[in-house]
């Protein structure tokens, strides 16, 4: 155990030497990765920071189910309770819209008022109004609810809000697809800049890497310093890039802070959760050690 320690401190002392012998090179490749990282950290800031907005803005998607003409007073109720007991789990709210009630509605705004006056009876619907509660998939959840009410007896239509659910989907997926794509460019841009770095460092260290190997060093012994080499790297990148997010968000949440106060709104973007950009950090030394492995087997075979 101590003689494992013993090689891994030396790993780790060589790993520093030689990042310190090209401060300039060293430190590129580090500003590169950071500058990749940080912009997924502010889409996952401004993901996670926008879902409480949402709500402030108190936006909700609704279905109406317009009931068949004359339909009794306890076949309504009856509809009510079945909605509230079979698909409780998918709504907020569900209430009944006599159509006298909304024909007072549609009174009360003069634009529609003389108009009303014209015709001889109401022609509306008796109407019962479902709000849906928030979900991952509002649409799809709007779409399953319409066909299963629109199959009831005495519901004769079912109007579904489906331009707000496939705006608000169809943004969202948006949003979840280029932070994929991002974090896919920063995958690849972490391997080409560790690959490349380790590379250099080990046709550099030729003649080293070959007498070490007289004398009887291992290959694990010879290739354990990239490894470090690729890991701190990727450490250092990480660590810069959480600065480097977090001082973007100074001057970004000052212009939010006028446009939402326009608004009446509170919205400030905070970091993602610091256990979620442990997990990243580490899994970006994690692949500027593979990143490293790849590129040291390939190019120390002399």
């Amino acid at each position: 155990m101590n003689r494992w320690l013993r090689h891994h401190r030396y790993a780790l002392r060589v790993a520093l030497h030689r990042l310190r012998l090209h401060p300039l090179s060293s430190l590129a490749n580090i500003v590169v990765i950071a500058l990749m990282l940080t912009v997924p950290i502010l889409g996952a800031a401004v993901l996670e920071s926008s879902q409480p907005l949402t709500r402030q803005l108190a936006v909700t998607p609704e279905l109406t189910l317009f009931l068949a003409p004359r339909t009794s007073t306890a076949d309504q109720q009856a509809l009510l309770a079945r909605i509230q007991q079979e698909s409780g789990s998918h709504i907020a709210q569900a209430r009944l819209l006599p159509r006298d009630q909304a024909m007072a509605q549609l009174r009360a705004d003069p634009a529609w008022a003389q108009a009303l006056d014209a015709l001889p009876e109401n022609p509306l619907p008796d109407a019962i109004v479902v709000t849906l509660r928030d979900s991952a998939s509002p649409a799809q959840d709007a779409a399953n609810l319409t066909r299963t009410w629109e199959q009831w007896p005495g519901v004769a239509h079912v109007q579904m809000d489906s331009e707000w659910v496939r705006r608000l989907e169809s943004l969202l997926s948006f949003l979840r697809l280029g932070l994929g794509l991002l974090a896919i460019a920063v995958a690849v841009v972490v391997l080409a800049t560790v690959f490349n770095t380790v590379r250099l460092q080990a046709l550099t260290q030729r003649e080293e890497i070959a007498v070490a190997r007289l004398v009887g060093a291992t290959e694990s012994f010879v290739r354990r310093p990239f490894l470090y080499l690729g890991a701190l790297t990727g450490l250092a990148a990480s660590a810069v890039a959480v600065l480097l997010a977090r001082a973007s968000l100074i001057p970004l949440n000052a212009i939010l802070n006028k446009f939402a106060h326009s608004y009446g709104i509170e919205w400030v973007i905070h970091l993602p959760a610091v256990p979620d950009l442990v997990l990243w950090g580490a899994l970006i030394i994690i692949m500027g050690a593979v990143a490293a492995r790849l590129s040291v087997t390939r190019h120390t075979q002399f």
